[in-house]
């Protein structure tokens, strides 16, 4: 590998073209470091977003009035407002109300970090979305179906798990899909409250290194990596499921 890390030394010092990511350690380390951390905020958010989607659906289906309501207050909020606003809500409106706690060194720190507190508030963003996206699907499966199931013996619950949701699920995926690419990009949205993110660790690179042009054009190749690979997935995914009358 230290024949191909010289190569970009030679670029640079040739021709001006600054990939420090790849001759510098230092750089390289925290570049990959915040490609993990892009990457495990991106998981937690699209596991915690799509669960908050099938039981908010479920919820919306409920007997019960207020919890139907809830629900719809939630959607409300959380779509009628900015990810960005709704990021600062949380780490300086919440956070900043909570009591400090001890850490290992004996000084007071915030209870939740910042990392945590962007994957909640972007898994709740995403999760509004993923909500009505879940309602559509199961909207689309036949009443008859949960009827059939109740028939034989299932409760609303275990009809809703076995039956309505695995048939919604495959309605649902190509809308999903496009919410969770949304919210692998909205990931970037960390970089405000200090996450040690893609743009974040690339900001430092590029305020050390003055390779802005570089460095953007490295976060975007970065970027479109990321969610082609989850496209490639969700595709995959979306054909095993695929059975006929639902779907494509």
């Amino acid at each position: 590998m230290e024949s191909i890390w010289s190569w970009f030394q030679w670029l640079y010092e040739a021709h001006g073209i600054n990939l420090s990511i790849f001759y510098d350690s230092l750089d390289r380390d925290r570049f990959f470091s915040g490609l993990l951390t892009t990457i495990w905020l991106s998981l937690i958010c699209i596991g915690a977003s799509v669960v908050i989607g099938v039981i908010g659906a479920w919820l919306q289906t409920s007997r019960f009035k207020w919890t139907s309501r809830l629900v719809q207050g939630y959607i409300q909020f959380f779509r009628n407002t900015p990810p960005l606003v709704q990021l600062y809500f949380f780490f300086f409106a919440i956070g900043g109300v909570l009591p400090k706690v001890p850490d290992a060194a004996g000084h007071m720190v915030p209870p939740v970090g910042n990392f945590t507190w962007a994957a909640i508030s972007l898994s709740f963003f995403a999760g509004a979305f993923n909500v009505e996206i879940f309602r559509a699907g199961i909207e689309a499966v036949p009443k008859s179906t949960s009827e059939a199931a109740e028939a034989l013996g299932f409760t609303r619950l275990q009809s809703y798990i076995y039956i309505v949701l695995p048939l919604a699920f495959r309605v649902c995926l190509p809308s999903l899909n496009n919410n969770l690419v949304n919210l692998v990009k909205t990931t970037t949205l960390a970089y405000v409250i200090a996450v040690p993110e893609l743009l974040y660790v690339s900001s430092q690179i590029w305020s050390d290194q003055f390779n802005v042009r570089e460095m953007m054009n490295v976060l975007l190749l970065t970027y479109v990596g990321l969610v082609a690979v989850l496209v490639f997935m969700m595709h995959r995914w979306e054909k095993a499921l695929k059975i006929p009358g639902y779907g494509r």
